[in-house]
């Protein structure tokens, strides 16, 4: 297990969503870091030793905090379709107070910067399968949602769909409410892949 972030470790994370968020991977220097901190450089080498490190950070940063908020949303005795919805709108609450990390997942550049980075975005990915899939298939079981394509289909649809929401959000600057544009989505999704009734 990796030790748990520091409290001025974090500051420097969200620092750095920030910085990606105005400025995009190329203006995320140590420097500007500083800059932006009030530190001087060597007290950020003092908690990351690289720009790297601090990307991974952030990034680990976020996998841990959804793993977390998703255990919370889907541990009651829900139905698959309230376990699907509550899924989503703690993701969707989360990036609406903290749009930094969204920016992180989508910054152009970041998937260039190191085989490192990838990996850590992908555990991201892996993270949100491991609750997601689960609830599909259970859905799937109970004949709630669609056995007309497999459950893997079905996860690439869904996540594909939500990361299209985030990233016009992301395009558009943050500008729509995105809590009730999620809300509309899930619906949407719900209502395609949810078992027809006779």
């Amino acid at each position: 297990m990796k030790p748990a972030i520091s409290d001025r470790q974090l500051e420097i994370i969200e620092a750095a969503g920030k910085i990606l968020t105005a400025s995009g991977v190329s203006g995320l220097t140590i420097k500007n870091l500083a800059k932006e901190m009030k530190f001087s450089e060597s007290a950020i080498y003092r908690h990351f030793t690289s720009k790297e490190e601090i990307i991974i950070a952030l990034l680990e940063f976020l996998a841990k905090s959804m793993d977390e908020r998703y255990s919370q949303a889907v541990s009651t005795e829900k139905t698959p379709e309230e376990k699907f919805t509550a899924l989503f709108k703690k993701q969707f609450s989360f990036f609406k107070k903290n749009p930094h990390f969204v920016v992180a997942v989508f910054s152009d550049g970041l998937l260039e910067e190191s085989q490192r980075i990838n990996e850590t975005i992908l555990k991201i990915m892996s993270v949100k399968m491991k609750h997601l899939m689960p609830i599909i298939m259970e859905g799937q079981q109970k004949k709630v949602f669609t056995n007309a394509i497999t459950s893997d289909e079905l996860m690439h649809i869904v996540m594909g769909t939500f990361r299209l929401q985030m990233f016009k959000w992301r395009v558009a600057n943050f500008q729509f409410d995105i809590t009730r544009n999620g809300d509309n989505m899930i619906q949407s999704v719900l209502t395609l892949i949810k078992t027809k009734s006779k």
